[in-house]
Parts: C-alpha cells; sequence; structure tokens
C-alpha cells in the first residue's frame, strides 16, 4: 500500500467527521452551498470570464493548433486529438497518430490547460511551451523533428509572413512553441452553470445538483478536486486506498505514472489529478481510458481512492454536479 499524502490524510479525517485546521485544501465547512459572501471558503472557484493574453499570438496559435504540417505525413494537428467542438479531447479511450499509431495514455481536454500546474498526466512537462514538445515529436503522434516543422512553415507564405511581425526572428521552435501555448491558454470555458451558481445565482442549480454538490464535498472529492479546475493542481497515487492495478492487470509503462519521469519509487502510480471541468464532455476516462461512462469513473475513484462504495441515490446526484460544470467557449455553450 503505497504511503498515503496529506490529500488522503485529510479524506480520512473528512469520513471521519471533521477536518484539521492543515488540511489546506479542503473546504472550510463541510456541506456549505455558495454564496457571494462564502465563495472564499468553497473549494472550487469559477472560472474568470476574460484571460489577458497577446491576441496575435492567440490567433497564430490557433492556424498552427489546426495545421497538419506540423506532423511528419501531415496528416494529423493538435485538434486531431484536442476537438474544440466537442470536450476539447478526441473521445477515445487512447488517441490515434500518424499511420493510425495508438497511443499509449488517454488524451486529457485542452480546454482550461493553462490553469494546471504541470503539464501531461506524468506532469513531465513544466508549462505549456515545454507540453508542445511532446505531440510533435512523440514518434505514434506527430512523428516529427522540429528542423522538418520549421523548414515547412518557413515555406509556406502566410507564416512566413505572421512570424516575422510577431517574432523578430521569425519561424523558430520556441516561437511556435509560444505561440501554441498562448492559444491554449486561451482556451478558457467559464459560465457553467456550476460557476454561476458560485458568483450567486441561486436558481443556476436544481436541488438535487445541489446536494450532489454538498456530497463531493462530504465524501472528500475536494480533497483532489478542488480550485479553478477543480483539479490540476496536485499529484495523487491512483489506487491510494485499494489496489487499481493489481484488479486491472496488464500493467503497462503508462501506468507507472510519475515514475517514468522520475525514477523515484514513491511516484510509481502516481498522476496528475485531471480537472473535472467540462467532465461530461470527455468518455472515456481515467489515464487508460477505462471508465466508458461519468458514473462508472465516479464509482472507481470511490472505490480506489476513499476506499468506499456509493448508494445508488448519492452516485446519481454527485454525477448530476459534475454534469454542471460544462462551460463556455468562445460565449457559445459546449
Amino acid at each position: 500500500m503505497p504511503t498515503l499524502s496529506k490529500s488522503l490524510l485529510c479524506l480520512g479525517l473528512l469520513t471521519a467527521g471533521g477536518f484539521a485546521a492543515w488540511c489546506g485544501n479542503a473546504p472550510a465547512v463541510v456541506g456549505t452551498i455558495a454564496t457571494p459572501k462564502a465563495l472564499d471558503r468553497e473549494p472550487v472557484k469559477p472560472i474568470p470570464l476574460t484571460v489577458n493574453l497577446d491576441a496575435r499570438k492567440v490567433a497564430l496559435g490557433r492556424d498552427l493548433f489546426n495545421e497538419p504540417k506540423l506532423s511528419r505525413d501531415g496528416s494529423v494537428s493538435c485538434a486531431t486529438c484536442h476537438n474544440l467542438q466537442t470536450g476539447g479531447d478526441d473521445g477515445r479511450a487512447l488517441p490515434v497518430g500518424i499511420g493510425g499509431k495508438k497511443g499509449t495514455i488517454n488524451a486529457p481536454t485542452v480546454f482550461n490547460s493553462g490553469a494546471s500546474f504541470k503539464q501531461f498526466w506524468d506532469g513531465r512537462a513544466n508549462n505549456l511551451e515545454e507540453q508542445v514538445n511532446g505531440p510533435v515529436l512523440a514518434q505514434h503522434e506527430m512523428g516529427t523533428t522540429w528542423e522538418e516543422v520549421v523548414r515547412k512553415l518557413q515555406a509556406t507564405p502566410q507564416y512566413a509572413s505572421a512570424f516575422a511581425v510577431i517574432y523578430r526572428d521569425g519561424v523558430q521552435a520556441a516561437n511556435i512553441r509560444n505561440a501554441l501555448a498562448e492559444f491554449e491558454r486561451s482556451l478558457i470555458t467559464p459560465n457553467s452553470r456550476f460557476d454561476r451558481f458560485l458568483r450567486g445565482d441561486d436558481t443556476a442549480l436544481v436541488a438535487s445538483e445541489k446536494e450532489g454538490y454538498r456530497k463531493f464535498k462530504s465524501y472528500g472529492c475536494t480533497s483532489c478536486h478542488q480550485g479553478v479546475n477543480l483539479g490540476g493542481n496536485m499529484f495523487e497515487t491512483l489506487g491510494a486506498m485499494a489496489d487499481y492495478f493489481a484488479d486491472r492487470g496488464d500493467i503497462t509503462p503508462a501506468d507507472l505514472g510519475r515514475f517514468n519521469t522520475t525514477g523515484r519509487e514513491e511516484d510509481r502510480y502516481v498522476f496528475k489529478v485531471p480537472t473535472l471541468r467540462n467532465i461530461a464532455l470527455t468518455a472515456p476516462y481515467l489515464h487508460d481510458g477505462s471508465a466508458p461512462t461519468l458514473e462508472a469513473a465516479v464509482k472507481v475513484m470511490v472505490r480506489y481512492q476513499l476506499g468506499r462504495d456509493l448508494p445508488p441515490e448519492d452516485l446519481a446526484q454527485i454525477v448530476e454536479f459534475l454534469k454542471t460544470l460544462t462551460g463556455e467557449y468562445g460565449g457559445k455553450p459546449l
């Protein structure tokens, strides 16, 4: 059994009936419903309605995000695995790259990725600029080199001109990464019904959804899923209260999680906690894509992270709450 993290010790205190003062990620009062005055005590914060970015870089990054020239054979773009018309992912258990090659780990949503403290499931990238290297260079994703990408874009007049205007040294790998990262930072999805509720609109949620949020907190889900992104700001062991991988079997290198980055035994099976924003749109779930429905994913989390089972009514209400986390992109509901 892996050593329990601080957040999981908080869970133990929660299920025993209260919080210790040092559980900084926990809500101040379990089960309270948000009001404007109580918002600072809530474990979840609304997504800002706007973000201040360089509009020129965002526009260029948008073009690059949809540009198949970033892949070796011109068949795959960032948008291939991160569909902005749905949940910002590809709806597959594992992504498919050039030549039909299957990836090794579930493609996470790109929406609100700028709010995450690290990138990738194993947190190996410290920021979005570093993250861009991963899919571009991975042989089972875009399978190319930066030299080849730079050559292609330099030979494309629209890109040569756009980069020259924004960047002093024109089309360079670092500038491509920067423009893509700036665009990805623009991919916020504010104004979900739950965010409107947090901002004081008590009519934004119905009674069962409010009860689902109360139970989401009372079961201890907010020990890992809190903040603006309801996740994305900490690492956690998958299988903290029961051995997920022994039960599932067929362990792959991707299952080792952060261990692949650090080589530390304590990081085996440790992953970045995923965001729950727009979670109703991003099935299948978990790093291995093994949970086909939101209900299945919640059951897995409660069993393996909390060591509990959910009564059917509680499960249904928590899932109802999670469905209120779907926001808007570009002013339109997802």
